[in-house]
């Protein structure tokens, strides 16, 4: 298994930034440019996952996945979150089937 302190190290970074003026830190700049900005920027990175997905070119992939992750940390610090937050929702799904997860999110 990987370590995930280079995760935890990102956020940190990410927090630290929050902090910069927008023309001495792109994460700031995005920061700054709020919620809309920083989902423009998902939707591009995703869009680029899957065409490197496409294509089929492992090296690709991985870029531009690490790039998607990137901004999608930004995104969490954006709303007071942190990968913490993802890794005990995804903790709490261990063992469940992702059907009956899916159901249980179901209000009527």
């Amino acid at each position: 298994m990987k370590d995930l302190t280079i995760i935890h190290r990102l956020a940190e970074t990410i927090e630290t930034r929050k902090k910069f003026k927008a023309d001495n830190s792109y994460v700031a700049k995005l920061l700054c440019g709020g919620r809309d900005e920083i989902l423009k920027k998902i939707t591009e990175e995703t869009a680029e996952v899957l065409l490197a997905s496409k294509d089929g070119d492992k090296l690709h992939i991985t870029r531009e996945m690490a790039d998607l992750w990137f901004h999608c940390m930004i995104l969490l610090a954006h709303h007071g979150l942190g990968p913490d937050d993802v890794l005990d929702e995804l903790k709490k799904r261990e063992g469940i089937s992702g059907i009956d997860e899916k159901a249980s999110r179901i209000t009527g």
